[in-house]
C-alpha cells in the first residue's frame, strides 16, 4: 500500500496563519470543504489546499479560476491520492507581492518554488489551461520530480500566426477588453459559465469565482494572460524546445470536445508529442472539464494511475 509522508517545509520558507484566521468568510466551507494553506514564496503568499494521501496530483488551473476549480475532483480522489492545488498570486486566495506583472512565465516561477518548498516529488502534474503550460515548463526545470502528466485542454507552444488564437489575443488582450476585464469582471462573467456546457453553474459557486477577483486591481491579474497568449511567445518558444526532454513521460490527455477555445488539433498536436499517451474525450464538455464533468474526469485520472489505461494512437 501506497503510503505518503509529509516533507516538512523546507528551512526559509514562511508559513503563514492557516484557514481559521486568513481563509475570506465568503469561502463557504461546505462548496471548498478544505483546509485551507498558506505559504510565503519570493514575497508572494500563496494559497494552496493538500488534502489526502498516495500518489501527489499537483492541481494547475487556468484563467479566471483558482484551485475552486478542482474541488469536486479533489472530493473524488482525495482518498486514495494527495491532492495538492495552488492559486498563482493574484488569482484565488493569493496575495502578488509589489510589482508581479503576472506573466505565465512568472507563475512558472512561483510554481517551481513552490515545489521546491514543499519538497515534492513523484508528482503527477494536473494541468488545465494555463496550467498545462505552466505546469509543462515547471516539470522541464525539475524533471526528476515529475513521472506523469495529466493534460486537459491546453497546448505547451507558441501560437503566433494561427488565426484562431491571434483574433483571441488581439480582442482579449486588446485594451478596451482589458478595461471590461477590470471593471466589469468580465472574464469571470463570460468565460466560465460557457466553459460549463454540461452543467450551469450554481449561483454559489459563480460567486466564488467572482469574489476571488472582487476588485479591479485583483482583476488585473485575468485581464493579462489574454493578451500573453500572443505576447509571451518567447516562453512559449522554450516550452516547445524542452518537450523533448518530457515527450518520454506517461501522459493521459484529457479533453472536453465542446471546447471553444482548444480544438481537436491542439489535442492532436498533444498525442503526437507524447507517444506514450492515453487519451480519455469527454463528449460536451468545455474548458473547464474537471469542473464540468467532474466524475469522468476523477475516473480518467484513477485509471491511469492504476496503469488500466492504455496509449492510444
Amino acid at each position: 500500500m501506497f503510503k505518503h509522508t509529509r516533507k516538512p517545509i523546507r528551512t526559509g520558507v514562511a508559513m503563514t496563519d492557516t484557514a481559521s484566521t486568513t481563509r475570506p468568510a465568503w469561502v463557504d466551507d461546505e462548496l471548498f470543504p478544505f483546509e485551507s494553506h498558506f505559504i510565503e514564496i519570493d514575497g508572494h503568499t500563496v494559497h494552496y489546499v493538500d488534502e489526502g494521501s498516495g500518489p501527489t496530483l499537483l492541481m494547475l488551473h487556468g484563467n479566471p479560476t483558482w484551485s475552486f476549480l478542482f474541488r469536486d475532483v479533489i472530493n473524488l480522489l482525495r482518498k486514495d491520492f494527495r491532492c495538492i492545488a495552488l492559486d498563482y498570486p493574484g488569482f484565488g486566495l493569493s496575495t502578488p507581492r509589489p510589482g508581479y506583472r503576472y506573466l505565465p512565465e512568472e507563475h512558472a516561477d512561483v510554481v517551481t518554488a513552490f515545489v521546491d518548498a514543499l519538497d515534492l516529488e513523484d508528482l503527477t502534474l494536473v494541468g488545465q489551461d494555463w496550467g498545462g503550460m505552466i505546469g509543462i515548463a515547471v516539470a522541464q526545470r525539475r524533471p526528476e520530480v515529475f513521472q506523469r502528466l495529466v493534460l486537459a485542454n491546453t497546448w505547451a507552444w507558441p501560437v503566433n500566426g494561427d488565426l484562431h488564437f491571434e483574433a483571441f489575443g488581439r480582442i482579449m488582450g486588446g485594451l478596451p477588453t482589458r478595461f471590461l476585464v477590470r471593471q466589469f469582471n468580465l472574464l469571470v462573467n463570460a468565460f466560465i459559465p460557457t466553459g460549463h456546457r454540461r452543467r450551469k453553474l450554481s449561483d454559489a459557486e459563480m460567486d466564488h469565482y467572482r469574489r476571488a477577483l472582487d476588485t479591479a486591481d485583483r482583476r488585473q491579474a485575468s485581464a493579462v494572460l489574454p493578451g500573453r497568449v500572443l505576447a509571451s511567445r518567447d516562453f512559449f518558444t522554450e516550452v516547445e524546445a524542452g518537450l523533448p526532454n518530457v515527450a518520454h513521460l506517461p501522459t493521459l490527455i484529457i479533453w472536453g470536445d465542446a471546447d471553444i477555445a482548444f480544438r481537436a488539433q491542439e489535442r492532436e498536436r498533444l498525442e503526437a508529442t507524447f507517444p506514450d499517451h492515453t487519451t480519455v474525450i469527454v463528449e460536451g464538455a468545455g474548458t473547464y472539464v474537471e469542473s464540468d464533468a467532474p466524475e469522468e474526469f476523477a475516473a480518467a485520472v484513477r485509471a491511469f494511475s492504476d496503469g488500466a489505461g492504455r496509449p492510444s494512437a
